[in-house]
């Protein structure tokens, strides 16, 4: 069965059951953080993209065994540790644009619109409140591009034109995931640097969002909120699903709907949280809820 999914950790697996990752050149780095694990993954070479069927570059993955939908004791510690993962690609966060990505009417693709709202917005403030003490602040703009369906546009296009109006540091995108594993489901976060393909773990890709294509560094964010139901023939029975018309099926968790919550404030705050060091979390949701 071919393995489709968005995350480098699972596509490194599959490499690492026949071969050793590091003469494929890729670099796996595996460690706890508190109730989490994470894993780093850089793919160093042109014939290591291949063979992950992923572009160059710098992956790191936040599993969170409980889901992270669980245990809201640890939700700083959630955000605490993405948010230092997202600060750890080293770009310069001072004037970013973050964009969500997704259909806000179709619950397993609305996990970018729901990160969107929860956003703090400081560009404007900046601007037309010069009296206000924003030294402090970096400066942030917030774009909901929807999808191309709805708007006619694709949202590389949209964040294109964006960032030839206000030119931005950087670029932070939110999207919704595929992933091949069913227990991680609503159970990791994905941080890049190589970008993303809107569409591309249900077969839907879109034009890429990446630095090649918008002249900026770019940092892409998600959660796998569906699966194929091929893998979950696999993962019950042991092979692969016995009819075609199943292939184009799509599984998500049946609390979908409340994971996508949940997984958006997650996302969001630690997206703040890096943007605006000066900010505790109890003062960025203070601002953004």
């Amino acid at each position: 069965m071919s393995i489709r999914t968005d995350l480098a950790a699972e596509a490194a697996q599959q490499v690492s059951r026949t071969e050793a990752l590091a003469s494929e050149g890729i670099d796996l780095r595996e460690f706890s953080s508190g109730s989490l694990s994470v894993s780093r993954i850089t793919v160093r070479t042109p014939h290591a993209a291949e063979k992950l069927s992923k572009p160059m570059g710098k992956y790191v993955t936040v599993f969170s065994e409980n889901g992270l939908e669980a245990c809201p004791d640890d939700f700083n510690e959630k955000v605490e540790t993405v948010a230092r993962e997202i600060k750890g690609f080293g770009f310069d966060l001072s004037n970013a644009l973050v964009v969500g990505l997704g259909n806000i009417d179709i619950t397993p693709d609305s996990l970018g619109p729901k990160t969107a709202r929860g956003i703090f917005a400081t560009r404007h403030i900046k601007m037309l409140a010069p009296e206000l003490d924003t030294a402090g602040l970096s400066e942030v703009s917030v774009l909901t591009a929807g999808v191309t369906g709805q708007t006619g546009i694709e949202a590389a296009e949209m964040i294109k034109a964006v960032c030839e109006m206000i030119s931005p540091s950087s670029v932070i995108v939110a999207d919704a995931l595929a992933c091949s594993d069913i227990s991680n489901l609503g159970n990791a976060i994905q941080i890049t640097d190589t970008g993303i393909s809107p569409g591309s773990g249900v077969d839907n890709a879109r034009k890429e969002i990446s630095r090649r294509t918008l002249g900026v560094d770019v940092i892409a964010l998600g959660v796998p909120m569906v699966t194929d139901m091929e893998t979950v023939a696999e993962y019950i029975f042991g092979a692969e699903a016995p009819e075609n018309s199943l292939r184009s099926m799509m599984v998500t968790p049946r609390t979908v709907d409340k994971l996508s919550d949940v997984a958006a404030k997650l996302i969001s705050t630690a997206v703040n949280r890096a943007l605006q060091p000066t900010l505790s979390i109890e003062e960025i949701i203070s601002l953004t809820q």
